[in-house]
């Protein structure tokens, strides 16, 4: 059995650990004008000009049933969609504000749709939904507002109350978290209480946890639905530790106690959440294989995201993104499902990930970098049963405590386990050695 043991948390993290793989889906109003979405504020538009994506807001081509189909065949275990993003657009009916998708021309509750959809394929339900509403009355204008530069913005600001807004959140989190059956993650973004105020504004001030009130919004959540999984980011710990938009180099620790945590990794195909239509940065196919590789084997998740067209569907560029990751993990989800890091004794060759199952009976070797030939292995002889490729199943000769190069002979190595590898690369991105433990 594997002997790393994480901090306690409140929800309930098995699964989660277990599957390792989800979708993250960015979609909302900013599909529209597509270049990010935080459009609204990069560019700070006015509500009347935004008001026109409402207006015309129609994803005639919106199918969940399609996306959860991509979802799944690419590996995907559980799926965190955006109910609410920042721009304050709900794409669920809700009965305490008319910004909502059943009020534009679409007409639709797109989380329905979106919850039968991926429950339908068997892939565990999560909902985002945003802290931080610039289309709400009372929350108050800021250094990430879309009004923050408006002559009058001060005054406008002064007379918002923050509180009546953390009423709101808790009262559409009830909606959320009622109408739609069992949610297994409530992802909550972004507290900033310790963002530089400018000088000249100090009533800019960032936003926290007094402001959300958020030891009542997670005492809400967690009396409707007990075991569901919040992440961190209202200020108040809780079960999901979540760097954005890089790769951890070790498993993350709690900041105080050192204790290894929960954590998964949320990244982007390209550069953006939103759909961008001229972002031109996206991964290559054996960048997204290795982030997988690289997240689990230090003991986390990763959440990749897409970011649907306008009209609700995933453009070619996501849809070949997706592609890599059913193709690789179709051969390769048994190095990735029920693994974590690989136990101490085990030490990584050049230019290889390790990962191994909980049980301690399997070991993986990813090999990023393909050795010609032979991958030497000191400290392993002695504790390996059998080895195969993990695509084909195909057996792996090996030697113990001595090399047999053709050019330098044989000679004696304690302890050095060699495996022989096919000369030629097998025909996937990254191959993975399973190695059967004795």
């Amino acid at each position: 059995m594997s002997s790393y043991v994480t901090r306690k948390t409140p929800g309930d993290t098995a699964w989660f650990t277990h599957d390792r793989f989800g979708m993250f889906i960015h979609f909302g109003l900013y599909a529209m004008p597509a270049r990010h979405e935080w459009i609204k504020m990069r560019e700070m538009i006015t509500e009347e000009h935004y008001d026109k994506y409402f207006k015309y807001f129609n994803p005639d081509m919106y199918d969940p049933k399609e996306w959860a189909r991509q979802a799944k065949a690419a590996g995907m275990k559980y799926v965190v969609l955006t109910t609410k993003h920042h721009e304050g657009f709900c794409l669920f009916d809700s009965k305490f504000t008319d910004y909502k998708s059943t009020n534009t021309p679409f007409g639709r509750d797109i989380v329905r749709e979106y919850v039968d959809a991926f429950r339908a394929e068997g892939l565990h339900i999560g909902f985002y939904y945003s802290l931080i509403d610039w289309h709400h009355p009372e929350f108050p204008i800021d250094m990430i507002h879309p009004r923050r530069e408006d002559a009058n913005a001060e005054e406008l600001s002064r007379g918002r109350d923050v509180h009546k807004y953390a009423e709101y959140m808790r009262n559409q989190v009830t909606e959320l978290l009622t109408n739609y059956g069992k949610i297994d993650v409530l992802w909550f973004d972004f507290s900033y209480s310790n963002h530089e105020v400018p000088e000249k504004s100090p009533w800019m001030k960032g936003k926290g946890k007094d402001d959300w009130e958020a030891e009542k919004l997670i005492q809400t959540a967690r009396e409707l639905q007990p075991g569901i999984i919040i992440d961190n980011r209202t200020e108040i710990e809780q079960d999901l530790w979540t760097p954005e938009q890089y790769q951890p180099l070790s498993w993350v620790r709690h900041a105080e106690t050192g204790e290894l945590v929960t954590w998964e990794a949320c990244q982007t195909f390209s550069g953006s959440w939103g759909y961008f239509r001229d972002e031109m940065t996206w991964k290559s196919p054996e960048m997204l294989v290795q982030m997988l590789i690289n997240t689990v084997s230090i003991g986390g998740n990763l959440l990749m995201n897409v970011g649907p067209t306008a009209r609700g569907y995933l453009d070619y560029r996501a849809e070949n993104a997706l592609k890599v990751y059913a193709d690789w993990m179709k051969y390769h989800s048994r190095s990735i499902y029920g693994c974590t890091m690989a136990e101490p004794e085990f030490q990584e060759p050049r230019g290889c990930r390790l990962t191994q199952s909980v049980d301690g009976k399997r070991l993986y070797i990813h090999l990023c970098e393909y050795p010609y030939k032979f991958l030497e292995l000191p400290g392993y002889a002695g504790k390996v049963d059998y080895a195969q490729l993990l695509n084909d199943g195909s057996e792996l000769k090996m030697t113990e405590n001595e090399v047999q190069h053709f050019s330098e002979g044989r000679s004696k190595s304690d302890g050095l386990l060699v495996i022989e590898l096919p000369e030629v690369k097998p025909p996937v991105i990254v191959p993975v050695i399973e190695l059967f433990l004795k």
